[in-house]
């Protein structure tokens, strides 16, 4: 008779006695609101166990793995070769869904506007400060941008949400590679800052005039408008979870799972768009823990990733799963 893996861990969970065990992480909040319907849903296949998980940006979940004091990290920018350099044992990166960054702002009568990559870089480097400015109102015929001033809102924390809006805008804007470059966290140009996607989501909402950035889920939930943009080929695109995995599809994908999609050459690829992490240390420190974790990761790849599009992330194609299932066998414990 076949079992599912949900239904073997759980037989296997059954007979085990003693307290349930806690599993710590930290880090991004792109990924918060599928991490916390996987970590639902998993307590009910292995009541043994149950996550504590810490959404406080991707910098402080990679910090506070590099530290020693969380079981795993989550991250949306990957770790650079410094800060992996840091650890002391190695860390595996394991790619979890794709997401996209939503360009989401406070405008009356809520447009859907039509944005390029000049324009977008221009306004977050402060240079674009209204918003019936020309090269706004060219690129969004028969919508009636009012006469008042643009607020940039960005993330105040160390942030993997971050990573990809930068790691786009260096990809179109030269001046930005240069001036303001790549990271979780940047020396910003404008604007104000907030933390979290919840944060920067609370300050669009509450700024008449503000543009900011935050995972799309985050918008769509607190109905926020948010821009179609301009990709590598010319057209405009919608975030969506369609557009998200055409992105992803055209992605060149190393052996160790760090990867950028932003400015993906698909003809319906979202340009703003990228994947999010579970960190995790090759050899486990807790043997106990490790095995937790490493059933919980198979878990995520074979049945988890089913919840991903109704809460609007993308999740891994078939083969790239094969790929994460092999690395996530390497884990010892």
């Amino acid at each position: 008779m076949w079992v599912s893996f949900a239904a073997a861990v759980a037989l296997a969970g059954a007979g085990r006695a003693g307290a349930q065990l806690l599993i710590n992480g930290a880090g991004a909040t792109f990924p918060y609101p599928i991490y916390s319907k996987w970590f639902d849903e998993y307590s009910k296949v292995d009541p043994s166990v149950r996550f504590n998980y810490q959404s406080i940006g991707s910098g402080g979940g990679q910090k506070q793995l590099l530290e020693g004091t969380i079981d795993f990290g989550a991250s949306d920018g990957p770790m650079s070769d410094q800060n992996l350099a840091k650890a002391p044992g190695k860390i595996l990166h394991v790619p979890t869904v794709a997401g996209a960054d939503a360009v989401t702002y406070n405008l009356p009568g809520a447009p859907r506007l039509r944005l390029d990559g000049p324009s977008i870089a221009d306004i977050f480097l402060g240079r674009l400060t209204k918003w019936n400015d020309p090269r706004l109102t060219a690129l969004n015929p028969g919508v009636a941008l009012p006469d008042a001033d643009i607020l940039v809102a960005h993330r105040a924390d160390g942030s993997g949400t971050t990573y990809i809006f930068v790691d786009y805008l260096s990809s179109v804007s030269r001046e930005w590679a240069q001036k303001v470059g790549r990271g979780t966290a940047v020396k910003w140009p404008a604007g104000l800052g907030a933390k979290g996607n919840e944060g920067v989501t609370g300050l669009i909402k509450q700024t008449p005039g503000a543009i900011g950035y935050v995972e799309l889920v985050y918008a769509i939930q607190n109905q926020l408008p948010y821009a179609s943009v301009e990709n590598a080929a010319g057209n405009f695109i919608a975030p969506s979870v369609a557009s998200v995995t055409a992105a992803l599809a055209a992605a060149a994908i190393p052996d160790d799972f760090r990867f950028s999609m932003v400015n993906s050459p698909g003809p319906a690829a979202y340009p703003i768009a990228g994947a999010t992490w579970l960190l995790v240390y090759q050899q486990q420190r807790d043997a106990e823990k490790g095995r937790k974790i490493v059933e919980f990761l198979k878990w995520v790849l074979q049945e988890g990733e089913h919840n991903a599009p109704q809460l609007e992330y993308a999740p891994l194609p078939p083969d790239l799963s094969k790929r994460v299932l092999a690395e996530i066998g390497g884990i010892r414990y």
